[in-house]
């Protein structure tokens, strides 16, 4: 078990990780969610734009990822305060922090918007793998324990979205 000196100890009501963890950590953590929250809006925005002849099975799919998308927010972000560390805290905070590229095309089709979803989920477990392993490597088993279940839901988005898009 790590342990440390009075002269590092933790603020009160913060977890016993080291200040250089703390610090990667929540780095990751807040890059993951800028990039949670992207997705989120760019999967209700896709949600509220859809059309065609699939619109009411694409409309409820996507509304249900959008939700299971938005409830990771809260997590995240408070697992970074639990830490010691910060998180975001504005609409610019997240575009300077995010790496999935948003969508504002006038007129997107449901394929391109469904493949759009699939890669953007695919990429969003890479991320969250990645993030395992800083989590890890610090022996923050709390956080990567949260991060195993949001890798779970994430390879179920994508292969709902890639079984989609396999019969488009």
């Amino acid at each position: 078990m790590m342990t440390q000196s009075a002269t590092t100890k933790a603020p009160e009501g913060h977890v016993d990780l080291s200040p250089k963890g703390v610090a990667e950590i929540t780095s990751v953590l807040r890059q993951l969610l800028a990039d949670v929250f992207g997705l989120y809006l760019k999967t209700k925005n896709f949600h509220w734009h859809m059309t065609g002849r699939h619109f009411r099975d694409y409309h409820l799919l996507l509304d249900e990822h959008a939700d299971q998308i938005f409830a990771m927010t809260d997590d995240i972000a408070e697992r970074a305060r639990k830490i010691g560390g910060s998180t975001l805290r504005s609409i610019g905070d997240i575009a300077r922090h995010q790496r999935l590229k948003d969508n504002d095309g006038e007129n997107v089709t449901p394929q391109k918007m469904l493949l759009e979803l699939r890669d953007d989920n695919s990429q969003l477990a890479r991320f969250l793998r990645a993030a395992h392993e800083t989590c890890a490597q610090y022996n923050d088993v709390a956080s990567t324990s949260l991060i195993e279940v949001w890798i779970d839901q994430t390879e179920r988005r994508t292969w709902f979205l890639a079984e989609i898009v396999s019969e488009l």
